[in-house]
């Protein structure tokens, strides 16, 4: 505890609170909350969305748009779905027979071809700008719609990278809680077995008295965010909702639908777990797409053991109309196979992305590219796929805030609404 305390001296008091609020539940400081009156005007919608990110870059020819006996496929076969003319890879098998709760935007177009920008752009539906951080679609719901379960976090990241952008310049209280590991749920919530439940808020009372004097002399927004972090954090830690988190509660059955050794698998059961308590905003990241010298079986072959559950897991608990699936990823791969290793370098012209859920058309195919390389029909930008799901929940997409720094923003940007999928 004194190393902590010496740190931060070493850090300065708002660096350290800023840290601590963050690594304990998401929350950063140095931008303003939302307005009581706003928040109490929130249209009422229960409209959920689970998020599931692509990190490194998907092939979009080894996953959702195959294309078979050509030589950008290379040795991949495609299959048949429970749809009609829809076909998917060959490592697709279970999510082949959810295919009918699902649509693939077969025409996904990104202006950003590097990591760090791809996984910007897709997060926040806008290029990098300069000092300016966006907020990510979590952070836009948490404002325009507020929580559905005031006990919990409303916004949650499953194993985030550490360039995710959460709230940008929103409040930091709209920014995702980040949970690192699945099977552990949110680490350091249950009060010491050492201290009973009297001595803990005597202690708490304690420590604000302790900070009282410092809260009335430096009366900043900081300080304001580092006072509510803890009121959040000892309101979460006393609901019975906390046992959300918890996905030992699901049976070995339900785990092995998921994927019981796929950290990403347990994770999707957690998003539900998490959705099915009134969680509005959950994504799962799955890492190690970035495949320049392999063929990614093994990564689509867990995607799909996950996906498919979850998608049929949300519709056998009535929650599949009220939850949008969102697959994504900031870019695709090369067509051009490398022949010595079957891996593909990066390619943002075309790419796939998966959605389903939450009132969606499903069961189609938006756009298509010429094997792979060029998108040839109904082109949809990063921006569209932002606008559209915005729209799917009922978001003002158009409405203009303001940043810090007085610029305007909305959600999705430029974007329009993909129609067929409305």
């Amino acid at each position: 505890m004194s190393n902590l305390f010496h740190t931060s001296s070493e850090l300065g008091r708002r660096g350290f609170m800023s840290r601590i609020a963050k690594t304990a539940l998401g929350v950063g400081v140095g931008a303003p909350f939302i307005n009581p009156a706003l928040a109490a005007t929130l249209p009422k919608t229960d409209k959920k969305l689970i998020f599931l990110y692509m990190a490194g870059g998907m092939s979009h020819l080894d996953t959702f748009d195959p294309h078979p006996g050509t030589e950008e496929a290379g040795p991949v076969k495609a299959i048949n779905t429970n749809v009609d003319g829809i076909q998917l890879s060959e490592f697709f098998p279970h999510t082949a027979k959810q295919m009918d709760k699902l649509a693939i935007i077969r025409s996904m177009y990104s202006t950003q071809g590097a990591h760090g920008q791809g996984n910007y752009l897709m997060h926040t539906g806008y290029d990098p700008r300069g000092s300016i951080v966006h907020p990510t679609l979590g952070s836009w719901s948490m404002l325009h719609q507020g929580k559905i379960n005031q006990a919990l976090p409303g916004n949650i990241v499953i194993a985030p990278g550490s360039d995710y952008p959460y709230a940008g310049f929103l409040p930091p209280e709209l920014g995702a809680v980040p949970i690192g590991d699945a099977s552990k749920g949110l680490q350091y919530s249950k009060r010491p077995g050492w201290v009973n439940e009297k001595q803990y808020h005597d202690q708490l009372e304690l420590a604000s008295v302790f900070d009282r004097t410092f809260r009335e002399k430096y009366q900043q927004r900081s300080i304001g965010a580092y006072e509510k972090f803890y009121q959040e954090a000892v309101t979460l830690m006393e609901s019975k909702d906390l046992t959300a988190f918890d996905i030992n509660k699901e049976s070995a059955e339900t785990k092995a639908l998921y994927g019981t050794k796929s950290k990403f698998g347990q994770g999707c059961l957690l998003a539900r777990r998490l959705i099915e308590h009134g969680v509005r905003c959950v994504e799962v990241t799955k890492g190690g797409w970035d495949s320049h010298a392999e063929m990614p079986e093994e990564k689509a072959r867990d995607l799909d053991r996950a996906l498919a559950a979850l998608m049929q897991d949300l519709q056998d608990r009535g929650l599949l109309e009220s939850t949008i699936v969102v697959v994504a990823t900031e870019f695709g791969r090369n067509p051009n196979i490398k022949p010595d290793s079957l891996g593909r370098d990066h390619w943002a012209k075309a790419f796939s992305t998966i959605i389903g859920g939450g009132g969606i058309k499903t069961g189609q195919v938006i756009g298509s590219t010429d094997r792979g390389h060029e998108v040839t029909s109904d082109k949809v930008l990063v921006p569209d796929l932002h606008a559209t799901i915005g729209t799917m929940m009922n978001m003002p997409i158009k409405k203009v805030i303001m940043s810090e720094s007085g610029r305007p923003f909305n959600v999705g940007y430029k974007g329009q609404p993909v129609q067929a999928l409305i």
